[in-house]
């Protein structure tokens, strides 16, 4: 928050802070947003820097699940099937227990500001980069970024219909000439599933204070329109609503344009207020989920209604596409391979790590076998449950992370191999012809032991040789080959 970045002779302000810090809680409330609605196509106006857009950027660790008729079982049927109408085995769907915290799978995301300077940043944080360490999250999924420069009074014939556009602390630097133009445009020309929407509350800022502090001696930065005598919390703000204002104005311009809205707030104080004015005062944010209606009246008046803001059309100046980012796939990405080889390699690895359990995501993080699983974890939990040699183990009511896989049978230890040299004496003549004939011992001993000097190197050497052979051969099997499948393109930059 900007408040306290104002020095001037007012009064020290009161202590208030927050866990995590306010804007990480209003960038929090709208991925939450973005990932309860699924969302994969997402517009954020006024972009800043592009954080948001560069926590988009980050690959999910798995894709969503697959088609039915993509996932068979060991047996050629699929673990969608219904258990009751074949004797064939049955394997759950794992996101039958959904993650605590779902993935998002964005394929577009766009974002535009009116700063040039704040736009070198975004394109910076959102291009494809190499991994900085071989385990980092393999990229399942196609995704392609746009960075466009421009006001969001103008109309941008790309972003019509996108899925879900957010403006996050935005609306408040909107000049008189600007703000009457951010519902028609976002609500009726671009029409979007949803639309997030967050601000200051001008309520919360008497927390800063004591109840008895004079208005003139309040910090902070008043209203630059002169249209109020109200301080706000930043230089560039052009108003701040009050809880009843922003519900009246969100309501007003959601039954406009067919939209239903749902008002909230983020950001309480982590100290409680000496006054008890906490629960008076509120939320620090206030926010805001637009959702459009599907009737056929809604959807009439809205394009009407939206037809009518393209016919008086914009003299503002049109939006400039600064970078186009490409982010490509892993080239085995919905490839998966065999289930039986999948459980081979996991029943392997288990061996490889000397574990007899171990948990499942564990295993998911070896590049390896989600390669061979084509990103879809639900092949891995397919491929564990019909393996004869592994097991799923998990509590009822357990969450994914929680469950384990079983090596049954246990860590098998690899025999070593023998060596004449360091074997007891008498097992040297186990033959029953040494056994009757004392003088044949007595011969083969002074055969084997009275070998040259030079016999003995020949073979020292040997048995070296042997050792270093093995020993070079180490990593020549499946663990060689780690990291062979997972070489990808991280992604190509192509200027707009």
């Amino acid at each position: 928050m900007d408040w306290e970045t104002n020095v001037s002779d007012d009064p020290p302000e009161l202590k208030v802070t927050f866990h995590p810090n306010l804007y990480l809680q209003r960038r929090g409330w709208v991925l939450d947003q973005l990932r309860r609605e699924a969302v994969t196509r997402v517009l954020d106006v006024g972009c800043g820097e592009g954080e948001l857009l560069a926590c988009l950027c980050q690959p999910a660790p798995w894709l969503p699940p697959p088609p039915s008729e993509l996932l068979p079982n060991g047996h050629g049927m699929s673990i969608y099937a219904d258990p009751s109408t074949s004797d064939r085995p049955y394997y759950p769907v794992p996101n039958s227990l959904p993650d605590k915290i779902a993935n998002l799978h964005p394929t577009h995301i766009a974002g535009l500001d009116v700063s040039e300077i704040d736009l070198e940043y975004a394109i910076a944080g959102t291009a494809p980069k190499p991994p900085a360490h071989w385990n980092e999250n393999v990229r399942w999924e196609e995704l392609e970024v746009k960075i466009w420069k421009g006001g969001l009074e103008s109309v941008n014939e790309e972003f019509v219909g996108v899925e879900c556009i957010v403006a996050m602390e935005v609306i408040e630097h909107l000049t008189e000439d600007v703000l009457p133009a951010f519902a028609p445009i976002l609500l009726g020309v671009y029409h979007p599933r949803l639309l997030l929407v967050t601000t200051p509350n001008f309520t919360f800022n008497a927390r800063f204070h004591p109840p008895d502090t004079p208005g003139s001696r309040v910090g902070g930065y008043p209203d630059p329109t002169r249209r109020t005598d109200r301080v706000f919390r930043h230089h560039d703000h052009k108003f701040e609503w009050t809880v009843s204002e922003f519900k009246e104005w969100c309501e007003s311009v959601a039954g406009e344009w067919g939209y239903a809205v749902e008002v909230d707030g983020v950001g309480k104080a982590a100290e409680p207020d000496e006054w008890g004015r906490d629960e008076e005062l509120g939320y620090a944010t206030q926010v805001a989920k637009f959702m459009r209606v599907e009737d056929q009246e809604s959807q009439d008046r809205r394009a009407r209604k939206a037809e009518e803001v393209l016919e008086g059309g914009s003299k503002a100046r049109m939006h400039e596409l600064l970078k186009t980012h490409h982010y490509l796939p892993h080239p085995k990405a919905r490839r998966p391979v065999p289930l039986n080889e999948i459980g081979d390699a996991v029943a392997a690895k288990m061996q490889s790590f000397g574990q007899t359990v171990i948990r499942l995501e564990e295993l998911w993080w070896e590049q390896e076998i989600s390669v061979m699983c084509g990103g879809w974890f639900e092949y891995l939990v397919a491929a564990v449950e019909q393996h004869k040699g592994l097991e799923i183990r998990k509590e009822e009511g357990a969450e994914r992370s929680e469950w384990h896989v079983v090596l049954l049978g246990g860590v098998q230890t690899e025999a070593k191999p023998k060596s004449w040299w360091n074997e007891p004496e008498e097992d040297l003549f186990e033959d029953p012809e040494y056994e009757t004939e004392e003088s044949a011992v007595e011969e083969a001993r002074t055969e084997r032991f009275s070998n040259s000097h030079a016999g003995w190197s020949v073979q020292d050497t040997n048995k070296e040789s042997e050792v270093d052979t093995w020993q070079s051969g180490w990593g020549s099997g499946s663990d060689s080959g780690w990291g062979t499948d997972s070489g990808q393109e991280w992604g190509t930059d192509t200027p707009a």
